[in-house]
């Protein structure tokens, strides 16, 4: 991989904006007394989704011509009344929104995509009822579920958050809504970058959020006031084109992410730079270049960026030694089985990897064509996307369109900023 001059002419990406930071303002607009304004917001399947959610359980979402913003109308509340709310492929709908619908008064009932369903939900659903909730399910720990609300607690929460942190970002969002205070020890959560998003957005909505010790979070009622709010690039989005820079000899630039971001996975430059990378951050922008290799030869802890891993993985056969990404077990439960969707489709791209609970090691190889297995697994075809490109070898999407979830441009935005990358069709 050697960079040409023609390469490092700078190139400007258009990141969308972050999934994690609209779906969590969506929520927190929609309880708040009053309307708030998001900028900026990502427009994708699961936004889209979460809007069209909130807004069945009482809130008002305005668009702007273009969507440059949406006006979300608060009930100042919990929900009321009577709802049916589907989350499709939606694990923030499905994590965040029974909580919230628990501290109203009401029936409320959530249903997703046969995807969504198999993803487990029992670390939540025994915390809400130990909050006081009444929920019902036809599969325990499972959706469908219904929600016989009639307001939380609060109190001591305590909650198995070593799948996911969206389970404890729920519960967080509606303490401000119980009756009593909440007290909940983060100490033990995975991705607790994520965790401190959500405590960030719940004080920028006006929540009142202590942390007494290192660790313990305590949460009075109050609820929420509205705001206005500029909603940030996608950080996890953006790691595909850095990536795509690191392992081309490209420069690429995304403005609008800082050092003082509130997203946690911007840290995945950091590891960019320990494999050759230049990274320049600074109060505007982000910018990543390749430097013509990529080095391998060392471990990487990656649980708390872990929606990143499979970025950095995707190009570690490119580097000059293996890489060893660690403490990512917890990312068998998102869309896919990701740690082992990535080693199989390194395996069918003729690379050596080896597969632990909690780890993946890929070899350095150079990868022949092959079909990537997405597993309606937007991450997974995205990143496999970025070793296409760098590799130039032929590697086709068994579902393109996947990316939808997050990123719907993602293709055409590649293929803008990289002249090899070619749009895969569906096969």
């Amino acid at each position: 991989m050697t960079p040409r001059s023609s390469r490092l002419r700078p190139l400007t990406a258009c990141v969308p904006g972050s999934k994690s930071i609209t779906t969590r303002a969506l929520l927190l607009a929609a309880a708040a007394n009053g309307t708030s304004t998001l900028w900026a917001p990502l427009i994708s399947h699961d936004t889209l989704t979460f809007k069209k959610a909130v807004g069945s359980l009482g809130a008002r979402v305005e668009n702007s011509p273009g969507d440059q913003f949406w006006d979300v109308t608060g009930t100042g509340r919990g929900p009321a009344g009577t709802a049916r709310v589907w989350c499709a492929d939606a694990g923030t709908a499905a994590r965040f929104l029974p909580p919230f619908s628990a501290a109203g008064v009401g029936t409320f009932t959530f249903d997703g995509s046969e995807q969504l369903r198999a993803r487990p939900l029992s670390p939540l659903l025994k915390a809400m009822t130990e909050l006081g909730a009444d929920v019902e399910t036809a599969v325990p720990g499972r959706l469908p579920l219904t929600v016989h609300a009639r307001g939380l607690q609060g109190g001591e929460l305590r909650v198995d958050s070593s799948m996911s942190s969206q389970f404890l970002s729920g519960l967080l969002m509606a303490a401000p809504l119980m009756r009593h205070p909440v007290r909940a020890d983060l100490r033990g959560s995975v991705s607790r970058p994520y965790l401190d998003m959500t405590l960030s957005l719940m004080r920028r909505f006006g929540a009142d959020v202590e942390e007494p010790e290192s660790g313990v979070i305590e949460v009075r009622p109050g609820g929420y006031q509205p705001t206005a709010l500029v909603v940030e690039p996608d950080a996890s989005t953006a790691s595909y084109v850095f990536a795509a820079a690191a392992a081309t000899g490209h420069r690429v630039t995304v403005p609008g992410l800082c050092g003082s971001s509130i997203q946690g996975d911007l840290r995945f430059v950091e590891a960019l730079r320990e494999m050759g990378a230049k990274v320049e951050i600074t109060d505007c922008a982000v910018t990543v270049t390749g430097t013509g290799s990529l080095r391998g030869g060392f471990d990487l802890e990656m649980g708390d960026i872990s929606d990143t891993f499979m970025t950095l993985a995707a190009v570690a056969p490119l580097a000059d030694a293996p890489l060893t990404i660690r403490g990512v077990r917890h990312a068998r439960f998102k869309e896919s089985d990701r740690i082992a969707a990535v080693a199989q489709n390194l395996r069918a791209c003729g690379i050596r990897v080896d597969e632990t609970e909690d780890s993946v090691t890929v070899r350095p190889g150079r990868p022949r064509a092959a079909r990537i297995a997405c597993r309606r697994d937007h991450r997974i075809a995205m990143a496999f996307s970025v070793l296409g490109l760098a590799a130039r070898v032929p590697l086709t999407l068994d579902d393109p369109h996947c990316v939808t979830k997050t990123f719907p441009g993602f293709h055409r935005e590649m293929a803008r900023l990289f002249p090899d990358y070619t749009v895969p069709e569906r096969r």
